[in-house]
């Protein structure tokens, strides 16, 4: 790499690592804790790229953007930010970031995308835009944060089709937040100030009904939420609708928890209505393959709770364990409802695990992960999986070192059920998994597997 970069971090250690690392790259480096200082060294003309956190001590990196293009078109900014929320994501897009990513970031990934943003500058745009007021309640409230992979691919996703004028189909599970996603993708978008219509079969229903439904939407979106439950007659009704669109019309985005491709090959989904609504596909994962996630929602949920006036609470270390074990069919909505549960059932400052699984003993039944009841094979289960998983980075290939955590993925679980299954027994496991025990034991120490309380599955 050769250039000069301007790294702005309150994070001594992040400025000190990314320091050495552009430094041996071949890049010179400017590091500072303050924005006032950086935007100085923007307006004497100095450096080739910008990497900023958004959080400072004397102001937020978001809010330099639109400043940092007016002083130095072109200069290519890449946003570092521990605020993990589909909203960072979407500011960042907005005020025309070149790149974001999430803390803790991959070292080797930040150091590719500097080298791409050095080697290209940016196309410069049109003036910056007036960003949202992400300020109100509503929008803080969204349970739309993680910083696992899976849900920052997703915000990059969302973040690039917001005002991309095609339809949306936005599929996941009961629970995941398909239609805050929805919700999201047109408050973040040109459209913002038109109305955001949910729609049901009801509104599209007599000689009228499209009619006044686009009339309702005044160019804004229309959210046809769970479309596979629609009937027929409403299913044929969209189609002319979308047929019959001009110049202004609204933009059109739809939910489904169902696989809309088995249902249109089952002949229960009209064909021509699954492709006039997949203009561009986004998948919301599930909790259980964000595991990594449930802390970070919990803490979301608790803290939620205590400004609408419950005593504060924490989670015990085991008692998170246990959580974060839990498969939650019921996903992000089923956690939510758990917490808020335990905020009211706990009696001390700190929930116990006791009090947890008091809580989840009565959580229902969880549906089979594998085939779905259908009869689907492993692989091909996999393999959905996998290919949902390359769909989330919208085109972009994900990052390098795909081979071993799929590896891992697929180990853990392996490894962890096999322990169930076997009552903790390593040496029945290594017998049972076809390795040897040394090999059981180095897994299960690579893996950060507790081997503790393990019951016989029955």
């Amino acid at each position: 790499m050769d250039g000069t970069v301007l790294v702005a971090d309150d994070d001594r250690t992040i400025r000190t690592v990314l320091t050495q690392a552009l430094t041996r790259a071949g890049c010179k480096v400017h590091a500072t804790s303050s924005l006032t200082t950086l935007m100085r060294w923007v307006g004497e003309g100095k450096g080739d790229l910008v990497i900023s956190d958004v959080i400072m001590p004397d102001g937020n990196g978001l809010e330099m953007l639109p400043k940092i293009g007016q002083e130095r078109p072109g200069l290519p900014v890449i946003v570092i930010s521990a605020q993990n929320t589909i909203m960072t994501a979407i500011q960042a897009a907005e005020a025309e970031a070149y790149d974001y990513l999430p803390k803790p970031f991959d070292l080797p990934d930040l150091m590719k995308r500097a080298a791409r943003a050095l080697e290209t500058k940016r196309r410069v745009r049109s003036g910056p835009r007036d960003l949202p007021d992400t300020t109100s309640a509503d929008q803080d409230d969204l349970p739309l944060v993680g910083r696992t992979p899976q849900m920052q691919a997703l915000y990059r996703l969302v973040a690039r089709v917001m005002n991309a004028d095609l339809p949306v189909l936005i599929t996941g599970e009961s629970g995941t937040g398909k239609s805050l996603i929805a919700r999201a993708i047109h408050d973040f978008s040109d459209r913002r100030s038109l109305p955001f219509v949910i729609a049901t079969a009801a509104d599209l229903a007599g000689a009228d009904g499209p009619s006044t439904l686009v009339a309702r939407a005044k160019g804004g979106s229309i959210l046809f939420d769970e479309v596979a439950d629609f009937d027929e007659d409403a299913q044929a009704r969209i189609v002319r609708m979308l047929d019959s669109f001009g110049d202004t019309a609204p933009r059109v985005m739809a939910t489904s928890q169902s696989d809309l491709m088995s249902r249109m090959e089952a002949g229960e989904f009209r064909q021509d209505l699954f492709y006039r609504l997949g203009g561009v596909s986004v998948a919301v994962p599930s909790l259980r393959e964000r595991v990594d996630d449930i802390p970070l929602l919990a803490d979301h949920f608790l803290t939620r709770s205590e400004r609408d006036g419950s005593a504060p609470r924490s989670i015990a270390d085991d008692a998170m364990e246990l959580i974060r074990a839990y498969s939650w069919p019921g996903n992000v909505r089923q956690l939510e409802h758990t917490i808020r549960r335990l905020m009211v059932t706990s009696s001390e400052e700190i929930i116990t695990r006791t009090e947890v699984e008091a809580v989840l003993g009565n959580q229902p039944e969880i549906e089979p992960l594998v085939g779905g009841g259908d009869g689907e094979k492993l692989s091909a289960s996999v393999a959905k999986h996998l290919r949902r998983y390359f769909d989330l980075h919208g085109g972009v290939l994900p990052p390098p070192g795909l081979y071993s955590r799929i590896l891992r993925e697929v180990e853990l679980p392996l490894i962890e059920i096999a322990l169930d299954a076997t009552g903790g027994n390593q040496a029945k496991c290594a017998d049972l998994l076809g390795i040897n025990r040394n090999t059981l034991r180095k897994k299960i120490t690579d893996l950060d597997i507790r081997v503790t309380r393990r019951r016989k599955l029955m």
